[in-house]
């Protein structure tokens, strides 16, 4: 029982700042694809949950991975207050858009060109919670918006109500007319009588 009891101190010093790392990491939160048009500009969102409430030290780094893997870039970086790149492809293309007290920390990239295809990483560090996961964005740039299949079912209910409101409105037409013609004839009956 000694033996176990000086075995249980000597791994509970090691097992408790572990199960403290996990509980104090900073979750970042992001969607997973973005499709832009050619020439628009489009915000990057990432929000981020904490343990700890928002520090003076916190920092948010953006980075980008091009389409063809060569080396990441730096985008945006923020340390309580934003910072642009001094160069690169994004220099003056980048601007803040997020709200930390709303734990938001988003960026807005001007001006989309297809050489942007790539994935965007989103880190945030809140002292004392240095850790946590990273968030990816993928953007592709197109061309022109491709017609999905949310859109065409659009398309489709919106002909079908339209379509079925000129039908009910041509019945209760037809209706008040065969009435009308029917109140007709039974008028020039009452007058021959």
């Amino acid at each position: 029982r000694a033996g176990m009891s000086s075995l249980l101190t000597a791994i509970s010093p090691c097992v408790c700042p572990a199960a403290l790392w996990l509980a104090a990491a900073v979750e970042v939160h992001t969607a997973k694809e973005v499709v832009a048009v050619n020439g628009t500009n489009q915000r990057l969102k990432c929000t981020f949950s904490s343990s700890s409430p928002v520090s003076q030290q916190l920092s948010v780094s953006w980075n980008f991975q091009p389409e063809d893997l060569s080396a990441h870039e730096p985008v945006f970086y923020f340390l309580k207050e934003p910072y642009q790149p001094p160069s690169g492809r994004f220099k003056d293309r980048v601007t803040w858009d997020g709200n930390i007290e709303r734990h938001d920390v988003s960026i807005m990239v001007w001006n989309l060109k297809p050489s942007d295809n790539g994935t965007f990483t989103c880190q945030v560090t809140n002292w004392p919670d240095v850790y946590g996961t990273i968030g990816e964005v993928r953007l592709r740039v197109v061309q022109k918006v491709s017609f999905s299949e949310i859109h065409f079912l659009a398309v489709a209910i919106g002909s079908a109500s339209g379509l079925m409101i000129i039908v009910v409105t041509a019945v209760i037409i037809c209706r008040q007319r065969r009435r009308k013609a029917r109140d007709r004839r039974t008028e020039a009956a009452d007058t021959e009588r």
